[in-house]
């Protein structure tokens, strides 16, 4: 399981850990990844995503799963995401042609 959000593609950063005597020693920033049900309004269903806490505040400030994905870019989603996105977009594309 890689330690990447699958909405916003956050991953591990790499840094110094500096100590009192200003010795640097290699380390990793790790993303606080969550594991979340979000529920699609357009397909009337819910996901499991492992995404980012800022993702998921994004995701709410925004107004829903259905919404983000509207604006997210296709490279910085997971190829699970990307598929939920062209769902969503074709059962919303299909709601506005009725």
């Amino acid at each position: 399981m890689s330690r990447r959000c699958e909405l916003t593609a956050k991953g591990p950063l790499v840094g110094h850990k500096v100590s009192h005597s200003n010795i640097k020693t290699k380390r990793r920033f790790l993303p606080n990844l969550l594991s979340v049900t979000l529920m699609s309004d357009a397909l009337g269903r819910a996901f499991k995503l492992r995404i980012s806490a800022n993702a998921l505040r994004t995701v709410d400030h925004r107004g829903g799963l259905d919404a983000f994905l509207a604006k997210a870019k296709a490279d910085e989603l997971s190829p699970k995401a990307l598929k939920l996105k062209t769902e969503i977009a074709k059962k919303l594309g299909e709601a506005k042609a009725a």
